[in-house]
């Protein structure tokens, strides 16, 4: 299972690729147009914005997969096996809930919105709130999945721990189990 997330993981950094290239052909066209021909593409700010939207939410779902999301792990840490347990247990139930209160308050929004048109391009509105409901359809089985292995005893010490303090503490992490020199690290 895990490596079929890997491979959706592999197509979603694909599709942020995509995404961000897209926004970027559209904003600098759109910029060069204004400020040399004195047109400009209509659809470009409205298009790139939801293109942000999504590339966000797409983003969201690889990190909650490669557990990548910063945070601080002061009380977590300090708490024995158990408890980081426990703390997991709990909080993997309440980000369960939240994927649903999104899923239905995003799901709602697609049907009211999905009649209504964008200004600029006169696509559905619904399709930037369909963003929600990819996020959290994504999301929830990757939570799921990891709430079982912790309830059947099966995570790691370290695993335990699903957030990272910070980029550096990261990069300092990677280098240490590369057997690198902690250190300024080429970006």
């Amino acid at each position: 299972m895990n490596r079929f997330f890997d491979r959706y993981c592999r197509v979603l950094d694909g599709l942020i690729a995509l995404l961000l290239a897209a926004m970027v052909v559209l904003v600098f066209s759109n910029v060069v147009l204004r400020y040399i021909f004195n047109s400009g593409i209509t659809v470009s700010e409205e298009m790139s914005r939801w293109m942000f939207v999504w590339l966000t939410f797409i983003g969201a779902v690889i990190a909650v997969h490669r557990r990548a999301h910063l945070g601080t792990d002061v009380l977590v840490g300090r708490l024995p096996p158990g408890g980081k347990r426990a703390l997991l247990i709990v909080g993997h139930l309440l980000m369960l809930w939240i994927c649903w209160l999104l899923l239905k308050g995003s799901w709602q929004q697609v049907l009211i919105n999905a009649d209504v048109t964008a200004p600029a391009s006169g696509f559905s509105v619904g399709i930037v709130y369909a963003a929600g409901v990819f996020f959290a359809v994504s999301t929830f089985p990757l939570l799921l999945i990891d709430l079982v292995r912790a309830i059947r005893g099966q995570l790691t010490d370290e695993e335990l721990v699903m957030i990272k303090e910070s980029e550096d503490m990261t990069r300092l992490e990677d280098a240490a189990e590369a057997g690198k020199p902690a250190g300024r690290q080429a970006a």
